[in-house]
């Protein structure tokens, strides 16, 4: 079947401005690009755009696409402003749980509250005694109350897990705050989730995914949810000649050998990624790691979540499978021992490692990263979620290399955009706003940081050939060329043109995933 999609705005991002009047779609590629007039005798349909306007297919590229569909299904704490209300809604979401039920809540942000308050476990007692999780918006930490505390061990003589951290009180007593790997202690209590669950949720988060415009996303699911082989049933039972959406697997190092040696996926569709390695946390926990002392606590530098030689030998297991990694680095000292690490075992011909988030960096690490073939995976939402509370912790000399997404693209670096999602929201209007104008929606300053604003063109790339580049797909994906894979976007409105608010204000139109509408508004 050969379709003719014309009638709009094509823009193909081959260069900045450049459009196509029609583009032939044979099956799930694209055929020929031209003038209506000459393509029209080779079509067996034609789809008129109506005035809309079609961009290659935006791609999220890093996301946890199964936890974005639970926490569809949760409780989202992430849109609390105030620690009464978050009161309020814990007390009105357990009132009904049995004493063994547990409770879940995801997104909690204590920089939205006036008070900057941080629940105490005896505050959450009182809510419920029925087990109590409440994850940090970062993930990167987590609030538990007694009955919690107790299914997992934790008293004041348990020592601190390596890479995570147990806050304790004055007492010596835990409160009920846990950092990084002492997340685990609790969260390894919560009863297993079923695959079916894993489904519903999955395909809640696809059909979203795909309603925003997302054609496909590099995720992050593998380390979760216990056996592998319960995710990557879930994404088999939801993807596939039904459902097209493009799910690259990032494979956490837990479970990465296992992976490479037993698992099977369904591309290209479902395909397989690098693996996974944490290399610290985040800004908002204090965990990110830092090679000076946090501003507002001198006391701390961050937590390295594996030592230098852990993740060296990480990265080695991957290399003798012929893979790459990617790492999650925030801080300048995570970012420096990923590139230890890196350089140590460098990265196989023909695959491209990937450093997510690379917020705070250095000007000599960004000379050490135009070294290798790596990408650097960014959330512009970051800026608008971080901004200003986070010049509290880095201190103001430290901004000139922090959320510094223009100099990264300057020094020639391969920059792709993802949401983070549940942690941001998915929707990558929000992103490509907030990379051009460094401010939440609707705001009217200059934005944090304005020098590190990209232009439209450079904050659409993020997601469309930046995140084909950041697997390695820059020649199938990414831009409207003749032979590449046709996974389109169309929006109701040109992004290029008028002021900023229109980014936001644009509603997806279709997602077009191999050829076949998977998204129409309206449902027609």
């Amino acid at each position: 079947m050969k379709v003719l999609w014309h009638g709009g705005t094509i823009y193909t991002l081959e260069a900045e401005g450049a459009t196509a009047e029609a583009v032939l779609v044979s099956d799930d590629h694209i055929e020929k690009i031209g003038t209506y007039k000459d393509l029209k005798q080779f079509a067996d349909k034609e789809i008129d755009l109506q005035g809309a306007t079609m961009y290659p297919g935006l791609v999220d590229s890093h996301m946890h696409m199964i936890g974005h569909g639970v926490k569809l299904m949760r409780v989202d704490l992430s849109i609390i402003e105030s620690s009464e209300e978050m009161r309020e809604q814990l007390i009105e979401s357990t009132k009904d749980l049995k004493k063994d039920d547990w409770f879940i809540g995801e997104g909690w942000n204590e920089n939205n509250f006036a008070d900057r308050k941080i629940f105490h476990r005896n505050e959450l007692d009182e809510i419920s005694t029925s087990p109590m999780l409440l994850k940090r918006v970062c993930r990167h930490a987590i609030l538990a109350n007694s009955s919690a505390l107790a299914l997992a061990g934790i008293t004041k003589d348990s020592p601190d897990p390596e890479g995570g951290l147990i806050v304790r009180d004055a007492d010596g007593e835990p409160t009920g705050y846990l950092l990084d790997a002492a997340q685990d202690l609790v969260a390894s209590q919560v009863p297993e989730v079923s695959v079916d669950y894993l489904t519903r949720a999955l395909q809640k988060s696809v059909d979203h995914l795909l309603s925003l415009g997302l054609t496909g996303a590099h995720t992050e699911d593998m380390g979760y949810y216990g056996h592998y082989s319960r995710p990557l049933n879930a994404f088999k039972n939801v993807i596939g000649d039904k459902v097209k959406f493009r799910a690259h697997l990032l494979r956490a190092h837990i479970a990465f050998e296992e992976m490479m040696e037993n698992a099977s996926y369904a591309e290209p569709f479902i395909d397989p990624g690098p693996m996974k390695i944490f290399a610290d946390g985040s800004i908002g926990g204090r965990t990110a790691l830092l090679s000076k002392p946090y501003n507002d606590d001198p006391s701390t530098i961050g937590v390295a979540i594996q030592s230098d030689e852990e993740l060296k030998r990480l990265v080695s297991i991957a290399r003798k499978h012929g893979e790459a990694v990617a790492i999650h680095v925030i801080g300048d000292l995570g970012l420096e021992m990923a590139l230890d690490a890196i350089e140590a075992h460098p990265v196989p011909q023909g695959k491209r490692d990937r450093l997510i988030h690379t917020m705070v960096v250095r000007e000599d690490l960004v000379a050490r990263m135009q070294q290798i073939d790596v990408a650097l995976d960014l959330q512009p939402s970051f800026v608008t979620s971080d901004f200003p509370w986070v010049v509290e912790r880095l201190g103001e000399n430290r901004l000139e290399w922090s959320y510094v997404w223009k100099k990264l693209l300057n020094h020639g670096l391969i920059c792709a955009g993802g949401s983070d999602a549940p942690i941001e929201e998915a929707d990558p209007r929000l992103g490509i706003y907030a990379a051009v104008t460094r401010r939440k929606p609707y705001e009217t300053h200059e934005g944090f940081l304005p020098e590190e604003k990209l232009t439209r063109f450079e904050a659409i790339q993020l997601y469309t050939s930046g995140s084909a580049a950041a697997i390695g797909k820059e020649n199938e994906r990414g831009v409207i060329r003749e032979g590449f894979d046709a996974d389109f976007t169309i929006f109701d409105r040109d992004l290029f043109a008028g002021p900023e608010e229109q980014i936001l204000e644009a509603e997806p139109v279709m997602t077009v995933v191999a050829g076949e509408i998977m998204y129409q508004k309206g449902g027609q």
